[in-house]
C-alpha cells in the first residue's frame, strides 16, 4: 500500500509549488422513504468507502428533487448521490453535480453488499481508491459525461479532512451490454515465500530451483474483491441539476414495472386459453353425443343403480 501511495503521490510536491486549484468535491449520499435493509446496507458501504461524503437522513418527497440542491447548498457538498426507492423493490440512483448539473438517472440492480457475500478483502477506513474505468467510456458522448460524473462522485481528493494518506483499493468500472459494471478490490501486498511446493506435495527451497527472471519488486500484488457489487442502467440524462431539458435519453431501457406487467398479462393469457379450450372441448363432446342426448342432458334412466340405490 505505501509503495502504490509513493508512486501515486510523487508529483504532489511540485504540485503544491505550482499552486495549481484544489480539487474541493464533497458528496451527500441520501435516500427516500421505502430503502429495504438491502438498500441501507449499500449507502453504508459506500459511505465507508468515501471519507469526503456526508450521510444524512431520508427524504420525503420523490417529485420535488430539486430540494436536493437546497440540501447540498446548506452541507457544503457540490455533488449529490440520491437513491430513490420504488415499490419496495426497485432502486434508482440519482448523481448530480450540484447545483448548475448535469444530472443522470440510472437504474441499481444486481445489488451484493460487503457482508452479503462474504468477501474476504478489507481496506483501511478513510483510504484513498484508484478508479479504473473501461476504454469503452471514451466512445460515446454520454458515456464521457457519466464518466467525468463518477469521478468526481468516487474520486476522493488529497486534501479531504477525513482521508488517510493510503491507497490500498480500486474501483474498477466496465462497460458491457450497455450497462456499468462496478466492482471494488483491495490492493494486496505480500512478500514472495521461502519456499516453493513441488507438483507431489513435498517443499523445496527456492535456491534449488533454477531462477527464469530476477524480480524487479520486492512484494506480490494481487488484487481481492471487498464488495460492494452492483450494476447501473443509465435512463436518462439531464442538462442542469435534477432539472431541465434532455440531452440523452436510453431508449432500450425497459422499466421493472413493464416487466412485471408483461409477465402477469402472459399468464392471463395462458389461464384465458385453457378456459376456452375446455369450453372448446364440452362443445366437440356434446355434438358427438358423448356427455349429452341431441343437445341435452339425458333422461334418468329409472332402472339405474343411481335411481334405485339413492
Amino acid at each position: 500500500m505505501a509503495a502504490v501511495y509513493k508512486t501515486l503521490s510523487a508529483k504532489s510536491s511540485n504540485e503544491k509549488e505550482s499552486g495549481e486549484r484544489k480539487n474541493k468535491q464533497r458528496v451527500l449520499i441520501l435516500s427516500s422513504r421505502g430503502v429495504t435493509y438491502r438498500h441501507r446496507h449499500l449507502l453504508q458501504d459506500l459511505y465507508s468507502l468515501m471519507p469526503h461524503s456526508r450521510k444524512e437522513a431520508k427524504l420525503d418527497t420523490k417529485t420535488q428533487l430539486h430540494q436536493l440542491n437546497e440540501l447540498a447548498e446548506l452541507y457544503n457538498c457540490n455533488n449529490v448521490l440520491f437513491f430513490e426507492a420504488r415499490k419496495g423493490k426497485d432502486l434508482y440512483a440519482w448523481i448530480s453535480k450540484a447545483p448548475n448539473g448535469p444530472t443522470v438517472k440510472m437504474h441499481l440492480q444486481n445489488l451484493h453488499t460487503m457482508e452479503e457475500l462474504n468477501f474476504i478483502g478489507n481496506c483501511l477506513k478513510g483510504s484513498r481508491p484508484i478508479l479504473s474505468f473501461d476504454a469503452a467510456f471514451e466512445k460515446q458522448a454520454h458515456l464521457r459525461v457519466m464518466k467525468e460524473l463518477l469521478t468526481q462522485i468516487f474520486g476522493v481528493p488529497k486534501t479531504s479532512r477525513k482521508v488517510k494518506p493510503f491507497v490500498d483499493h480500486v474501483m474498477g468500472f466496465t462497460v458491457a451490454d450497455g450497462k456499468i459494471w462496478i466492482r471494488v478490490y483491495q490492493i494486496n501486498e505480500s512478500e514472495p515465500g521461502k519456499k516453493k511446493t513441488a507438483a507431489d506435495g513435498e517443499e523445496m527451497d527456492v535456491d534449488a530451483v533454477p531462477k527464469k527472471k530476477a524480480r524487479s519488486t520486492e512484494f506480490d500484488v494481487n488484487l481481492v474483491e471487498i464488495g460492494p457489487r452492483f450494476v447501473l442502467t443509465p435512463i436518462i440524462i439531464q442538462e442542469s441539476s435534477f432539472g431541465g431539458p434532455l440531452i440523452y435519453c436510453n431508449k432500450e431501457f425497459v422499466s421493472p414495472n413493464q416487466i412485471r406487467s408483461d409477465l402477469r398479462r402472459a399468464k392471463a393469457g395462458r389461464y384465458n386459453s385453457r378456459t376456452e379450450q375446455i369450453k372448446e372441448n364440452r362443445i366437440k363432446r356434446g355434438d358427438l353425443g358423448l356427455t349429452t342426448h341431441g343437445g341435452r342432458k339425458k333422461e334418468a334412466d329409472p332402472l339405474s343403480d343411481q335411481q334405485l340405490f339413492k
